[in-house]
């Protein structure tokens, strides 16, 4: 098993705590503010990149993530995370048509649940999915973060 490094990021949405290990980044979660101590640079190449990728995300100057993602989940689960990722940075799409993409359009609640396993929120976009009225919709952050993920990308 791969030793996992972990850093933390204060971003324009609180605290995210990033963790990877030497070749890919594997969670991004956001949590409440860690000890002085738990807060250093990062000495991963990739855990660097991806601070500074989410940097750049949050000041509305990169609209693409290109990092190596790897999660632990299902086959199913896998396949949603990877059509999370070919929706368009400010697009958003329902969980109706996330399920119509990846071929099985009565498995819109396994695709919110498989959703909401997402443990690399921001970069596997999981916030681009909203309800097919066009309502927010639950995200593990809560709405009000979801609501401030996507007016961000919203401005571009």
């Amino acid at each position: 098993m791969n030793p996992i490094e972990t850093t933390y990021y204060h971003s324009a949405v609180g605290w995210i705590r990033l963790q990877a290990t030497a070749s890919h980044l594997c969670s991004t979660k956001a949590m409440a503010p860690p000890s002085e101590e738990e807060v250093h640079e990062p000495t991963s190449p990739i855990l660097k990149e991806a601070v500074c990728q989410l940097k750049a995300y949050f000041a509305g100057e990169r609209q693409q993530f290109d990092l190596p993602l790897q999660q632990s989940g299902t086959p199913f689960q896998q396949k949603v995370w990877q059509e999370l990722q070919k929706i368009p940075y400010g697009e958003k799409i329902s969980y109706q048509e996330l399920a119509c993409r990846i071929g099985n359009l009565k498995a819109c609640r396994a695709v919110g649940s498989a959703n909401g396993e997402n443990n690399i929120f921001i970069l596997v976009p999981c916030h681009r999915v909203v309800r097919s009225t066009g309502q927010v919709g639950g995200f593990a952050y809560g709405s009000e973060m979801k609501e401030f993920l996507l007016q961000l990308e919203h401005k571009k």
